[in-house]
């Protein structure tokens, strides 16, 4: 049988969590809710934060915090982080980005998960709280490897990352065959800062071309220190599918993943309209 327990702060409800391996965390309810719906969830405690820190957004700084609980509606409707409206008008219609959650949309899995694509190339920490203690920043990569072998202790409290010095140098892109909130069949961010007309630090990650959102490192290499000009792209298209596990199901197979990402890759980078 299933109960709920409603919890004032953040280090509460990380204490039930670590001590009943029968708990589980109710952010916006997009996941989780599914699974109680759907007979997959049925026995143990769905744990509620209401502690307003946990949907707190701070971006009026270097350094962006979004709370865990911070809904995509709440992304959209802050000006200060137009440079993620794009990721954040990609979860689904209306209705879902009123409840789905920051920190949820980290355990999504493939081929959901595209806001967690766009943090992964922004250089995010994720902070997990364990227990009762303080909370400590984690990679979001190390994390989404952590999650994937089941392996990721601690609530997921906030995400943190650097704001973009030039958010125009931030690109976001999903590629979906049912328009406007098809599931994806895959997407594409990148960061790329650029010094004196050369890139720099270029961060590109990937989302429903592995079983979690990935960096694509081979791109990152052949974009760094050049100018963005269509030699360098075609570099970096020769380099996409480096790194790459896509799955078959029932949006489309390994095959048209690995087709299609160079194209789209090809036109994130030179600019051209989606």
């Amino acid at each position: 049988m299933l109960g709920v327990r409603s919890c004032a702060t953040i280090a509460e409800a990380a204490g039930i969590l670590s001590g009943d391996r029968h708990a589980v965390l109710l952010g916006g309810g997009t996941l989780v809710m599914r699974d109680v719906n759907e007979g997959r969830l049925t026995e143990g405690t769905l744990v509620r934060v209401t502690d307003p820190a946990f949907r707190q957004v701070n971006a009026g700084g270097s350094r962006i915090e979004l709370g865990a609980g911070v809904t995509m509606a709440q992304l959209l409707a802050s000006r200060e982080l137009s440079f993620l409206h794009a990721p954040a008008r990609a979860i689904g219609g209306p209705a879902i980005r009123n409840m789905a959650t920051v920190g949820g949309n980290l355990f999504a899995a493939c081929p959901y998960g595209d806001f967690t694509v766009a943090l992964l190339a922004l250089d995010a920490q994720v902070v997990l709280q364990a227990g009762y203690g303080t909370g400590r920043g984690v990679p979001l990569d190390e994390f989404l490897a952590g999650r994937d072998r089941g392996t990721a202790p601690g609530l997921v409290a906030s995400v943190q990352f650097a704001r973009p010095a030039n958010p125009g140098e931030f690109h976001f892109r999903k590629i979906s065959r049912v328009k406007p909130k098809g599931i994806s069949v895959l997407s594409i961010a990148a960061y790329l800062p650029s010094q004196a007309g050369r890139i720099v630090q270029a961060r590109v990650a990937y989302g429903a071309m592995a079983p979690t959102p990935i960096r694509a490192r081979g791109v990152e290499r052949a974009l760094e220190g050049r100018a963005l000009d269509a030699a360098t792209i075609q570099a970096a298209k020769q380099a996409a599918l480096e790194g790459c596990q896509p799955a078959t199901d029932a949006i489309a197979s390994e095959w048209y993943r690995r087709e299609v990402l160079p194209i789209h890759l090809g036109r994130l980078l030179a600019g051209e309209p989606r």
